[in-house]
C-alpha cells in the first residue's frame, strides 16, 4: 500500500516558557492548509458563516460563530474559504501545552470537568451558541490583558466554563480516524469495543457479540445502546467509515477497494451510507481534502 502523507505538521509559536499563545486576527480569507500539530487549540470565528470546517473526518459548514476544542495530537484540522464572502472574519486561536496542568492538578477534584473535556476533545468538540456566548466576554478582551498572570487566570476561566457544557458539545471526528481507543467504564462494553476494532473487517454478528458479554442477544442490544448512545449496527458502521476515511486520504487505495478493505460487502452500500454519514461522497471527501493538504 502506497502511503499519501499530505498534511502539515505545524511548529507553533508556543514556547515552553510561556502558558499559552493567542492569534487574535481580523481578516477576509482563510488560506492555511489543513494540518496538525502537538499542541492543544481553542479555536474561535466569528462572522465566517459558509466556511468549510474540517477536523479529521468531520467536514461541516459553520454559521457566523464557531467554537472548537482540538487535542488529538495528530488530528488533522482546517478551517476552509468554501462559500464565505464576509470581508470582517475574527478568529482567535489559542494554544497551550499538553503539560499545561502537571498531573498532579489536572488530577484534583476541581479540575474534574476540565479533565474530562480534554479527554473528550481528542477528536474535536464543537460548542453550542449557549456556550459561546457564556465565554465571548472572556475571549473577546484575553489577548488584550496585559498582566500574564490575569490571563491565565481568565483563559483557565473560559476553559472551565466551556467544561459545563461538554454534555451539549458536538464530537466531531469519529474515533477510529482519530486513531484514539474508545474509553468506557464498562468493562463488558470495553470488551466488545476491542473485539470490534480487532474485527471490523469480518462480518460481526449480534449473536456473537451477545455470547462475549454473557448476554443474551436482546439484552446486550439494550446495554450497548444504555452505555455507549448507539445500536450495535451503528458503532460497526461508525468504525468501518472512520477506518475508510482515514484510507481514502492516506493511501492511494480506490474507493472500492477502501470499501471491501473496511469490511463493507457492496460498493452501492458503502457509497450509500458513506454519503449518509459523511454528507460527501467518498470521492468528494477525498477531493476535499487533497484541496487543502501540501506536503513540507
Amino acid at each position: 500500500m502506497k502511503n499519501a502523507q499530505h498534511a502539515i505538521r505545524e511548529l507553533t509559536p508556543l514556547s515552553e516558557k510561556d502558558c499559552f499563545y493567542i492569534a487574535d486576527r481580523h481578516k477576509a480569507e482563510f488560506t492555511y492548509p489543513i494540518h496538525s500539530h502537538a499542541e492543544f487549540e481553542l479555536n474561535f470565528t466569528e462572522h465566517a458563516a459558509g466556511v468549510k470546517r474540517i477536523v479529521g473526518d468531520s467536514i461541516e459548514l459553520i454559521g457566523d460563530y464557531d467554537l472548537v476544542l482540538i487535542t488529538g495530537e495528530n488530528l488533522e484540522h482546517v478551517w476552509s474559504q468554501n462559500e464565505c464572502h464576509s470581508k470582517e472574519i475574527r478568529e482567535i486561536t489559542i494554544q497551550f501545552s499538553q503539560n499545561l496542568f502537571f498531573e498532579n492538578l489536572v488530577n484534583k477534584n476541581q479540575f474534574g470537568s476540565i479533565r474530562d473535556m480534554l479527554s473528550k476533545a481528542q477528536k474535536g468538540l464543537s460548542f453550542p451558541m449557549k456556550a459561546i456566548m457564556k465565554v465571548y466576554p472572556l475571549l473577546d478582551t484575553l489577548s488584550s490583558e496585559r498582566q500574564g498572570f490575569y490571563a491565565v487566570i481568565k483563559f483557565l476561566t473560559i476553559l472551565h466554563e466551556l467544561s459545563l457544557f461538554v454534555d451539549q458539545a458536538h464530537t466531531l471526528s469519529s474515533s477510529s480516524f482519530a486513531k484514539i481507543s474508545p474509553l468506557s467504564d464498562s468493562r463488558r462494553v470495553k470488551k466488545v469495543q476491542d473485539f470490534i476494532e480487532e474485527n471490523y473487517k469480518k462480518e460481526i454478528r449480534l449473536e456473537h457479540v451477545a455470547e462475549l458479554s454473557c448476554m443474551t442477544a436482546p439484552s446486550f442490544s439494550r446495554f450497548f445502546k444504555l452505555r455507549t448512545g448507539k445500536t450495535l449496527s451503528d458503532y460497526i458502521i461508525d468504525i468501518r467509515l472512520g477506518h475508510a476515511s482515514r484510507l481514502l486520504l492516506d493511501s492511494t487505495m480506490s474507493v472500492a477497494e477502501v470499501c471491501y478493505e473496511c469490511g463493507f460487502n457492496n460498493l452501492s452500500n458503502f457509497n450509500r451510507i458513506f454519503k449518509k454519514k459523511k454528507n460527501h461522497s467518498p470521492k468528494e471527501f477525498r477531493n476535499n481534502y487533497k484541496k487543502k493538504k501540501v506536503f513540507v
